[in-house]
């Protein structure tokens, strides 16, 4: 009797986590169309929510970022297949996050995106983030790059090789593509995505200049990324914020 109430206990916990999940990654679509931040509908945030049997949250081929809602959201399995939901995953969507979620224990958030100013650096030869603004400083030590571009992601090899090309970093710049942030929360790796958009733009916008740019010096730039302290604290706030004013004005991405 207590094991039966215990698995249903668990069984109901699984299902208010799944819940919270889909509303948290409603609203990182929603907020990443509301920032310019998203492309057309060829974009892919997902949320792995179980290893073993492998199911992954996923949004469904041709519904917009803006559109997207807890409830429209889809479960895959490892090979791609819709287990839940209605729907069809974005198959370059499979390909990249799949290989992505299992290839690394904390990889349980994985939100890919074409970003304007971030993808603009990864359409520079050897383009890089330089570290000229205190956004850039949170970013440091934590970025890796693909400098190796192989079209699109048609088979989960190459998820697998941009997966090894990440190794442990939480950001992950992809040559004539697009960035991966990688976290084991929603908030976090959203959170990422915006600062690094941020710092991306300044940095576009200070070599439209034509002058050099005014690279900190990497002690600065160490102080700095220490300053910063627990980036999770300041990126569950912005979310919850983020959340707050969905809830006020487009209430339907949680339903």
């Amino acid at each position: 009797m207590e094991k039966g109430k215990g698995a249903m206990k668990a069984a109901a916990g699984n299902r208010e986590a799944e819940l919270r999940d889909r509303i948290e990654l409603a609203a990182a679509f929603r907020w990443a169309a509301r920032l310019n931040m998203h492309e057309g509908i060829c974009n892919h945030f997902t949320v792995l929510l179980s290893r073993s049997p492998c199911r992954v949250l996923i949004n469904p081929k041709g519904v917009h970022f803006a559109k997207m809602t807890a409830g429209s959201l889809i479960v895959i399995d490892e090979t791609g297949k819709t287990v839940e939901g209605e729907g069809r995953p974005p198959m370059s969507g499979v390909n990249i996050h799949v290989p992505m979620h299992l290839a690394h224990s904390e990889a349980r958030v994985v939100l890919h995106c074409h970003m304007p100013y971030a993808t603009a650096l990864t359409a520079i030869k050897g383009g890089r983030l330089e570290m000229v603004h205190q956004n850039s400083a949170r970013f440091f030590g934590r970025v890796a790059y693909d400098d190796h571009f192989n079209g699109i992601a048609r088979e989960t090899d190459e998820g697998r090789r941009m997966a090894a090309a990440r190794g442990d970093k939480p950001i992950l710049f992809l040559a004539n593509h697009g960035v991966i942030a990688v976290s084991d929360s929603i908030a976090t790796a959203f959170d990422d995505l915006y600062y690094l958009e941020r710092a991306c733009q300044v940095q576009l916008l200070a070599m439209q200049s034509g002058r050099p740019l005014n690279v900190m010096p990497e002690a600065v730039v160490r102080q700095t990324a220490a300053e910063f302290g627990n980036l999770a604290v300041n990126a569950e706030l912005h979310f919850t914020a983020l959340k707050a004013a969905l809830d006020e004005e487009e209430p339907a991405y949680a339903s």
